[in-house]
């Protein structure tokens, strides 16, 4: 597997019986986002899919929204002493005529694996740069089964292929409508594995991701919520729990948030009228 994986040694206690063994971990390292030679970002991430991983990030900042907007991504020489390349340094050159940001001090941002984005200019952003508006496009409305959503957390469970080795890693899926799996991706970061799902997107110049479900591991953060929007997926659903911020942007845009997605139960946030509900929602004080 590459840096995907690394082998560390660890004291295994079971049982009160010590011993010594090798462990699968999963990797974690640095990557540099540039944009046209300038750094833009720095986010901890688990190699792999890197000019995905920028590419969608790329797209949740607004900067990129179709294939034809980028020219290309490349690696750049490393931070050792030698210039030699690590491939943790990315240059995302864009098309001509696409609008910059202000990349200023202010603007750059780090992102962690644990908490995503930090130090984001505002939350309105979202709100000011989508270029979609979420909606069921030209076909008849969207409506999802429950059924077929209390599906999509084993499938998405089966598609991942390190999670099995390392036990540490977050997963974003894509579905149609219908359930079919159309992507998955793997990464240390839950904001990154759907920037991989996104970026991938754009690569094939499939965005607007319309009538698709995003399926992501853990909670769903404002952030998770936030690059659904920017990517024009109408549906999210996570298998924990949102936060508030997350509920009040998908109440907002339209988005359907579904959380604590567990079997048959389910939570529905915001966006209802996608769900095929059998009875009408009762009411607690």
């Amino acid at each position: 597997m590459g840096r995907v994986t690394e082998r560390r040694k660890v004291i295994r206690i079971r049982d009160g019986v010590v011993s010594t063994r090798p462990d699968t971990l999963v990797a974690e390292e640095p990557l540099e986002i540039r944009l046209n030679g300038k750094p833009l970002a720095i986010t901890m991430r688990t190699p792999g899919d890197d000019f995905a991983l920028a590419a969608g990030f790329l797209v949740s900042e607004g900067v990129l929204g179709s294939g034809a907007e980028l020219r290309n991504i490349v690696y750049c020489a490393g931070a050792t002493a030698d210039g030699s390349n690590t491939y943790n340094v990315v240059d995302v050159r864009t098309a001509p005529g696409v609008v910059m940001p202000d990349i200023t001090l202010e603007r750059n941002v780090y992102t962690s694996s644990s908490c995503g984005l930090c130090g984001k200019a505002s939350l309105d952003a979202v709100r000011t740069t989508a270029r979609w508006t979420i909606d069921d496009g030209d076909g008849p409305p969207m409506r999802l089964e429950p059924a077929l959503l209390s599906e999509l957390p084993e499938r998405l469970r089966a598609a991942q292929r390190v999670f099995d080795r390392t036990g540490g890693l977050h997963a974003a899926a894509l579905f149609s409508e219908h359930g079919e799996l159309l992507d998955v991706r793997e990464d240390v970061g839950r904001h990154n594995a759907v920037d991989k799902l996104v970026g991938r997107a754009l690569q094939n110049d499939a965005l607007p991701l319309s009538r698709t479900v995003l399926m992501v591991s853990g909670r769903a953060s404002f952030e998770l919520a936030q690059k659904a929007v920017m990517a024009g997926i109408p549906v999210l659903a996570a298998v924990s729990a949102p936060s508030s911020l997350a509920v009040d942007l998908a109440a907002e845009t339209g988005l359907t948030l579904v959380g604590f997605l567990r079997g048959a139960s389910m939570n529905v946030y915001a966006g209802e009228e996608r769900i095929a509900l059998t009875a009408p929602a009762a009411t607690r004080a």
